[in-house]
């Protein structure tokens, strides 16, 4: 016969208890308009994490996980190797009307003077860039990815942040993930078939894309 149940082993043990204090206090505290607020328990990774949604940013001096997925969006990742200050961006079309986290200047311009409020300088910051992938078939004459692409590579170097490393372009998916105080990335290409959401996401980006004009870090896959 099996012995009675022990109530008490079923109370929250400490980790768990500290882990939803960790989240309940991320998730109280205030953010400003564009900023990422969907945190939860990445389970894989054992931490807690924040998910960057299309047009949002996210910065934290921690080594939270910062992730988002992406298809022809970019996700730059700014890490000031001084200060160890991090954040990532996530954005769907280079140029767009209005002020949206959604197009490529103001979602950079957003991150860099987020990650400088809190301390950062330009002249260490380094960049690694994410996205830009050809997911949707048959919509190459489009090239929202490759304009993407182009876009942030030019900013970068404009603003002289160099890039020390990137997965851009193909056809695939990816998943990424960032810890901000370390300046560590991380992405996983996924498979094409199997990308719905990004697809449709894709397809609202073509939807708004203008007609094209003419005129050292290391990332670990997981």
């Amino acid at each position: 016969m099996n012995p009675p149940l022990n109530t008490a082993s079923h109370t929250k043990s400490p980790a768990i208890g500290g882990r939803n204090q960790r989240l309940e206090k991320l998730k109280s505290q205030p953010r400003r308009a564009g900023e990422a607020s969907f945190f939860y328990y990445d389970a894989h990774f054992g931490n807690e994490a924040v998910k960057v949604l299309p047009g949002e940013y996210y910065v934290d001096t921690e080594d939270i996980l910062v992730m988002t997925t992406l298809g022809s969006c970019i996700a730059a990742c700014i890490w000031d190797r001084d200060r160890r200050i991090g954040g990532m961006n996530h954005f769907m079309l280079p140029e767009g009307a209005g002020d949206s986290g959604r197009y490529g200047t103001y979602a950079m311009e957003l991150l860099i003077n987020e990650m400088m409020k809190r301390g950062a300088s330009r002249l260490s910051m380094e960049a690694k860039i994410f996205g830009g992938g050809a997911v949707i078939s048959g919509m190459n004459s489009i090239n929202v990815g490759e304009r993407n692409t182009k876009f942030v590579t030019e900013f970068l170097s404009t603003e002289r942040i160099p890039i020390v490393s990137k997965d851009v372009l193909d056809i695939y998916p990816r998943k990424v993930c960032f810890l901000p105080a370390s300046g560590k990335a991380m992405v996983k290409r996924l498979a094409p078939a199997n990308a719905e959401a990004l697809v449709a996401q894709d397809k609202l980006a073509a939807q708004n894309a203008a007609p094209a004009t003419t005129g050292g870090g290391s990332v670990d896959l997981f």
